[in-house]
């Protein structure tokens, strides 16, 4: 078997919205995240052209929901068109984002193009030459797909390099849904030679021959839990069947989780050296493309209490992305949170012998029993169910988890207090 060349990706999520950013966010960089996954899929195609390879896979979650928007169906339509005046061919299965049950225009797909139906079906890679590799895949009819597929794949035809794909959650993976759920042992015992996988946003290389199985991520992030680069697999097959793999970013903007500890820093100028150092290190790691930053504060220090007064973490976003959104490439900072303690060590204030010890003691004794939160609830009922105070509270009582919170802040802040008054004597 001579050599084959394809590209592997999945979960282009074609139009997402891209939820949760402010509103002032600047137009550009609201212009930007808006064609973004559209970009992305431009990417991809180009790519396919300029290596040359042989067909484009898609497995699964092409676009965002399942009633897709005309806007991505065209665009999708459109890039699949250009692969076939190149002559690549494109493989394609549709997973929970994007059922056969969903809504869909009645749009010609190019010659080229195989889109699999809710049943495993092969179609060869090559027409010209069948028994030289052979796609084998099948969509989700519905959303709600919980069997395990894999036994679906089992005793095909022995037609060349076979290749599976497949939109799944392989191994239990607990940050994505359980659909089609199997394991690594299962997909082994099919006798597919590469698993062309969908549905897990990072890319994964579960194993890298005999078979191989692999996940290439989404090609775009779309939130902070979606950080870092992120792209598709070229994939060489020798002709003895050894897998090569190349990771290729294709991404247009990347999304940053980032930290500050402000744990031993005694000024208000040294926080905000903090913040422009990691926005400078994620722009820097980011290849020339611009950034959405989320960024947290930790730590235990000195500026955990200027940086709870209010209006202070608003002003440290504002001035952020004033010096940074209207770069080149630009990074906007789309929320700080902050996740910082007072210096005060709490253990051993606890076992001191004065009043802050006594209120520590206190408030331990509270928030561990039902009984303790049950006495701090009492009041806060009685206010609650006033006749002035009844339409608009008596539904927000406090839970435990809310109310030991509330109790945890409170201390703190009588701690500090403390501490800094202990420091002035």
């Amino acid at each position: 078997m001579s050599k084959l060349r394809f590209v592997h990706a999945a979960d282009l999520h074609l139009d997402s919205p891209f939820s949760g950013l402010r509103a002032t966010a600047p137009e550009e960089v609201s212009r930007t995240l808006r064609s973004a996954t559209f970009d992305v899929y431009d990417n991809i195609v180009n790519l396919c052209i300029e290596e040359g390879v042989d067909a484009l896979l898609v497995a699964g979650d092409v676009y965002d929901g399942a009633d897709r928007s005309l806007r991505a169906q065209l665009k999708f339509v459109e890039g699949l068109n250009r692969l076939d005046d190149a002559g690549i061919r494109s493989f394609i299965c549709h997973g929970n984002h994007d059922p056969l049950d969903g809504w869909e225009a009645r749009l010609d797909l190019p010659a080229g193009c195989v889109r699999f139906g809710p049943e495993v079906t092969g179609e060869p890679l090559y027409p010209e030459d069948p028994e030289r590799a052979t796609v084998y895949g099948m969509s989700y009819p519905q959303r709600e797909v919980r069997e395990n597929l894999s036994p679906r794949f089992l005793d095909l035809p022995d037609a060349g390099f076979r290749i599976g794909l497949l939109h799944a959650n392989v191994g239990g993976n607990t940050e994505h849904d359980s659909y089609a759920p199997c394991s690594v042992s299962d997909l082994e015992q099919t006798g597919i030679d590469y698993w062309a996988l969908g549905h897990v946003h990072t890319r994964s290389v579960l194993r890298s021959q005999n078979p191989a199985i692999v996940y290439p991520g989404n090609p775009q992030g779309r939130h902070p839990n979606e950080p870092g680069e992120r792209g598709v697999y070229l994939v060489e097959v020798d002709e003895s069947g050894h897998v090569e793999l190349e990771f290729r970013a294709v991404d247009v903007v990347r999304w940053e989780l980032r930290d500050v500890n402000i744990s031993g820093l005694e000024d208000e100028q040294r926080v905000l050296d903090g913040v422009y150092g990691v926005a400078d290190s994620a722009l820097d790691g980011a290849g020339g493309r611009p950034v959405v930053l989320r960024l947290v504060l930790t730590g235990r220090g000195a500026m955990d209490r200027w940086l709870r007064r209010p209006d202070t973490l608003d002003d440290v976003l504002d001035r952020l992305n004033d010096e940074y959104a209207s770069g080149r490439p630009w990074l906007w900072c789309e929320r700080i949170q902050l996740e910082t303690g007072s210096p005060v060590d709490r253990v051993q204030v606890a076992q001191r012998e004065d009043f802050a010890g006594d209120l520590a003691r206190l408030v331990d004794e509270l928030v561990r029993s039902p009984e303790g939160l049950d006495r701090l609830r009492q009041p806060l009922r009685e206010l609650y169910e006033t006749q002035r105070a009844r339409r608009y509270l008596r539904d927000l009582l406090p839970g435990d988890e809310e109310l030991r919170a509330i109790i945890a802040a409170a201390e703190e802040e009588c701690l500090a207090e403390l501490s800094d008054e202990g420091d002035a004597s």
